[in-house]
């Protein structure tokens, strides 16, 4: 029996599988080349595509990390959809899915457009309707984020972090680390059922961040809040025009609301005995 990790080359998949590995846990990364090469795992090529291709690679698996590419919303759902249908054919002994920071949990108003037709609220729906053993990992904003060349590029050359969130807006930042740690944990943590909360509690500040960077770097750098859409503009050659713009929607629509903090109740803390990094003790581990 293994562990199925989708894009286990890509920023979430690797550190799961990567994590497992360590554990001497069997890996199988899941990936779209067949070519790929991933330290410790067998490698299978495979994609959101094809519901049997799914079934056959996840029977069997004692878990599976899935977690949404970035791609046009319809493709989102098809894909959604598939992952579904597979669970519930080949019925792996537990299921771990990271929403890559959408709000799938009822305990307030994101902002955010995770209705029930979303490609996010129609996986975990299922996910909840199938019968088998899983967990939502439910993170607000990625650190790594704060390394996209429009962002790092000013902290190092001007000492200006410019993010698309207000001045003193709070949220619950996490690293793709701690995904992997929620991960690992819950493939362990059979008892931990739902949505898990993932990230800093109490919520911190852009002005925060500034400061973890002032203090790795030993000069100083400020906070600026940027207008979301001209933020993400340039990102559109990597991630999209479509995609790049439904992001800068979703920071519209947050920047409306008081805060985005994960709540202690639902908290990765709480439940399942986890601290996530601090942005220093992240940066720490980061060549600038």
């Amino acid at each position: 029996m293994t562990y199925m990790i989708h894009g286990a080359t890509g920023a979430q998949g690797a550190p799961v599988a990567a994590a497992l590995t360590a554990a001497n846990k069997p890996v199988t990364a899941l990936t779209r080349n067949a070519g790929t090469v991933v330290d410790g795992a067998r490698v299978l090529a495979i994609d959101y595509t094809s519901p049997v291709d799914l079934t056959d690679a996840y029977r069997g698996a004692e878990g599976v990390f899935v977690h949404l590419p970035v791609a046009p919303e319809e493709d989102r759902l098809t894909f959604a959809r598939n992952v579904v249908a597979a669970i519930r054919e080949a019925r792996p002994a537990r299921v771990v899915f990271s929403t890559s920071g959408a709000i799938v949990s009822t305990d307030g108003d994101s902002g955010r457009d995770d209705s029930a037709e979303s490609a996010v609220s129609v996986l975990a729906t299922g996910l909840a309707d199938s019968g088998v053993s899983h967990a939502v990992i439910e993170p607000r904003f990625y650190l790594e984020n704060l390394l996209l060349p429009n962002v790092i590029a000013g902290v190092l050359e001007e000492g200006v972090l410019r993010y698309s969130l207000p001045s003193d807006f709070r949220a619950s930042w996490a690293s793709h680390l701690d995904i992997a740690d929620a991960a690992t944990a819950l493939f362990e943590r059979t008892d931990v059922t739902g949505v898990v909360s993932v990230g800093q509690y109490p919520a911190v500040s852009g002005e925060d961040l500034a400061e973890a960077f002032s203090t790795r770097l030993g000069r100083t750098v400020i906070y600026e809040a940027t207008d979301p859409h001209a933020f993400f503009a340039p990102l559109a050659p990597m991630m999209g025009e479509q995609a790049a713009a439904a992001i800068a929607d979703m920071y519209v629509a947050v920047s409306a609301q008081p805060d985005l903090s994960i709540t202690a109740e639902r908290s990765g803390q709480k439940l399942l005995g986890l601290t996530p990094r601090t942005a220093s003790q992240w940066l720490a581990g980061i060549d600038l």
